[in-house]
């Protein structure tokens, strides 16, 4: 991180009332990240999706697209599908960046494309995250319904073209976060795994039930009662 950065941060983070933590800041107040559903907005969407009992496991899921590996979801960060921000130029992750970060800089060249700095404030972690060509791999893109889960519950079954879609789909099953935070995500459902902050998990429940149900998804019994348990704290 350059020194204008730091001091960037620095101001920012006084402006919020944070406390500066290396590349970002904690938040010290645990509002709801914004965009956070109440609970009755929860509780409709719990009414609406299906629920299974447990997670299938039909095999042949494969995310790698090298030499004789499945590719089932297509290349990582593919421009080349039909969902909002598709073929437009820029890759997905580039996409999302310049959606979800705020002071937003490009690439001299890139036509507005490559992101190069900017602010994240992370609804998992609750901390604003500075966000720069060195610390790019700090700040990796999550599928909220992850990708390994979908194949199990119904993407299995999927036209290749929507399996691709539903990993680029920059307006629901994408979210920038903490590196830290993504990796212990990893393939989890809610009932394994919950964001760190408190102030996300309401807006964690509603994106993932959104996207359950914009894609026939179901969720499990298990991961059912976790997000019931989240509506009840809801406002």
């Amino acid at each position: 991180m350059t020194r204008g950065m730091i001091h960037a941060l620095a101001a920012l983070c006084a402006a919020f009332l944070l406390s500066a933590t290396g590349t970002g800041c904690a938040v010290t107040a645990q509002r709801p990240a914004p965009g956070s559903p109440g609970r009755v907005q929860l509780e409709e969407l719990l009414a609406a999706v299906r629920v299974i009992a447990d997670r299938p496991h039909p095999g042949g899921y494969e995310r790698g697209c090298g030499a004789g590996q499945g590719c089932v979801f297509g290349p990582a960060w593919s421009d080349d599908h039909d969902g909002p921000g598709g073929r437009d130029g820029c890759d997905t992750r580039n996409n999302v960046l310049a959606r979800q970060l705020t002071g937003v800089g490009y690439r001299p060249g890139s036509g507005r494309c490559v992101v190069q700095s900017g602010t994240l404030a992370d609804p998992y972690t609750g901390t604003l995250l500075v966000y720069s060509r060195e610390t790019a791999r700090r700040i990796p893109i999550d599928h909220i319904y992850p990708l390994a889960a979908a194949w199990d519950l119904g993407a299995a079954r999927w036209p290749a073209a929507q399996r691709i879609r539903f990993a680029n789909d920059i307006d629901y099953n994408l979210q920038a976060t903490d590196d830290a935070a993504n990796t212990d995500k990893s393939d989890s459902t809610p009932a394994e795994w919950l964001p760190p902050a408190r102030s996300g998990h309401c807006y964690y429940a509603g994106r993932y039930l959104t996207v359950a149900l914009r894609y026939g998804l179901p969720v499990t019994t298990a991961d059912h009662a976790a997000l019931r348990r989240i509506a009840g704290g809801c406002d």
